[in-house]
């Protein structure tokens, strides 16, 4: 399975791709961070963060795309710009017909370091053991994507065979009814 995240923002968003499947080792595919000037109109900010995106699934290909679910913070403004970039890497995905995870940053953070509370060096520090990495991606936000892509090679596993079971079960009870 190979795995676009994202870590949306409007002044870095991060972008990172790995492969792999739950139980055995991943490998990094790609890792960067689309920047736009905070300067510069909401409009073209997105329109920029829009065209990166689209370059990388033209590029990686993935099977599907983990985008960190946007949490509510003190900053209204902060949270109103990553929603709108994490709007945009989720219509980028739809439009294209790979299916979207959104998942929480405590739910990464939990995947990824065993608590979901880690920080970001600690998270850091583990994308980097787990892909075997010389270094720690910089900044935090492209560290940031890769344990989301991660943390959604890991649960979708789990989460497919979940769907699978159930519906064998569902299947099952209908046969004798």
């Amino acid at each position: 399975m190979r795995v676009l995240g994202v870590d949306p923002g409007l002044t870095r968003c991060g972008l990172g791709a790995v492969e792999g499947r739950p139980g055995s080792p991943l490998s990094m595919v790609a890792v960067g961070v689309v920047r736009t000037p905070p300067d510069d109109e909401i409009g073209a900010r997105l329109v920029a963060i829009e065209a990166e995106i689209e370059r990388w699934l033209d590029e990686i290909r993935p099977d599907s795309v983990a985008v960190e679910r946007v949490f509510a913070q003190h900053n209204t403004r902060t949270v109103m710009g990553t929603a709108q970039a994490s709007a945009v890497a989720i219509v980028c995905a739809a439009r294209r017909g790979l299916p979207v995870a959104l998942h929480t940053p405590s739910e990464v953070k939990a995947a990824i370091t065993g608590s979901g509370t880690a920080d970001k060096k600690q998270v850091g520090a583990m994308v980097t053991r787990l892909l075997r990495l010389s270094a720690t991606p910089k900044p935090a936000d492209a560290a940031d994507a890769l344990a989301l892509a991660i943390c959604h090679v890991w649960r979708a596993g789990a989460q497919n065979r979940m769907a699978e079971a159930l519906a064998r079960a569902k299947a099952g009870r209908g046969v004798g009814a």
